[in-house]
């Protein structure tokens, strides 16, 4: 009954996705907002109200919605309703649906060159990825998406990613071995955790709660966030601050209703999602603090916080040459190199 479900509303989605852009226009020779039609857009997401992220993707639908003057409408569907963020994607791809919140991890699967973001220790500091997210390097790796169907908007920030265990401190790669650690099932994630010793095993977010609830799987490894808004805290009791990786989120679209938008409406769309994406990291930090204090007291979670992180790197070292073999990364990464040491 669940998959009849689906496959009825993705049909319906499909009809709605497909007709939106062929609403009434009032361009340039008509009246109204310039250059805006009449559509209806969809917006898919994994996250419940309590993830940051919840509220920026509902700030930008709003503002996409008033800009316009209501010309522009979004159906937004969150908690995994239409799937885990594979499915989001490949929906994404056939247009059934017209966008989607996804993990930089996932988008590996889709596009190798976003394999960069889920290297570890490529990013030096918060002010290093940032200079990075707003380069003309990534505004590029957004259009050439294109290619494989989908087209980046912003991403927003998800913090560094650490390991979490049900009580087994990790303070050096050591302590991982023989761990069943939850990871996002792209080739990067799964490498990372082999060179660190770790067993990774491959789980879709909704089920880390149960996995290590039921023993299924030792730990996971994101950002402390994930301890307060998904309830990991009330499993896993131990938090490590290693921060081998630090993997954005991005908003991306479906590439026909991308190329469907008039400049108008791109210019429209691509502001409010900025605004969003940068609403979004102004409130990130005091979010996480307000996480890590719930955290530690509520749920009685420990956290490990001087970690030696040279080990770790050393480790997967490997990985980040092997990926280097590939010249169109190499050269991505070179450029994320070089923005290392610029100022703001």
């Amino acid at each position: 009954m669940k998959k009849l479900f689906l496959l009825l509303l993705f049909t319906a989605l499909a009809g709605s996705a497909c007709s939106s852009s062929t609403g009434t226009t009032t361009g340039e020779n008509g009246s109204g907002t310039s250059g805006i039609q009449e559509r209806e857009l969809t917006l898919a997401h994994i996250h419940g109200e309590a993830s940051p992220v919840y509220g920026s993707l509902e700030e930008f639908a709003e503002e996409v919605e008033a800009q316009s003057e209501d010309k522009i409408s979004i159906e937004t569907y969150g908690q995994a309703t239409l799937g885990d963020e594979t499915v989001l994607l490949e929906l994404l791809k056939t247009g059934v649906i017209d966008m989607a919140k996804v993990n930089g991890g996932v988008l590996e699967s889709f596009s190798e060159e976003f394999s960069v973001f889920s290297l570890p220790y490529i990013f030096e500091d918060k002010d290093h990825f940032k200079r990075v997210m707003k380069s003309d390097t990534v505004q590029q790796m957004y259009a050439d998406l294109e290619e494989t169907g989908l087209r980046g908007i912003t991403h927003y920030e998800a913090g560094t990613r650490s390991f979490y265990t049900k009580d087994t401190p990790i303070e050096h790669p050591d302590d991982l071995n023989g761990l069943k650690i939850r990871v996002m099932n792209n080739s990067t994630s799964i490498r990372t955790m082999e060179l660190l010793g770790a067993s990774p095993t491959p789980l879709p977010a909704s089920e880390v709660y149960s996995g290590l609830q039921q023993g299924i799987i030792d730990g996971a490894e994101s950002s402390h966030i994930a301890l307060t808004d998904a309830n990991h805290g009330e499993v896993a009791k131990v938090f490590s601050y290693d921060e081998h990786t630090r993997i954005p989120d991005f908003l991306i679209m479906s590439a026909k209703t991308w190329n469907s938008l008039s400049e108008d409406e791109k210019q429209l769309v691509q502001e409010a999602a900025r605004n969003s994406s940068e609403s979004h990291d102004e409130t990130w930090d005091e979010l996480m603090v307000e996480s890590k204090e719930e955290s530690s007291g509520e749920m009685g979670v420990e956290f490990h916080e001087d970690i030696d992180k040279e080990p770790f790197r050393e480790k997967v070292e490997p990985l980040i040459e092997e990926r280097r073999e590939n010249e169109k990364i190499a050269d991505i990464l070179d450029e994320f190199e070089e923005l290392a040491d610029e100022e703001n």
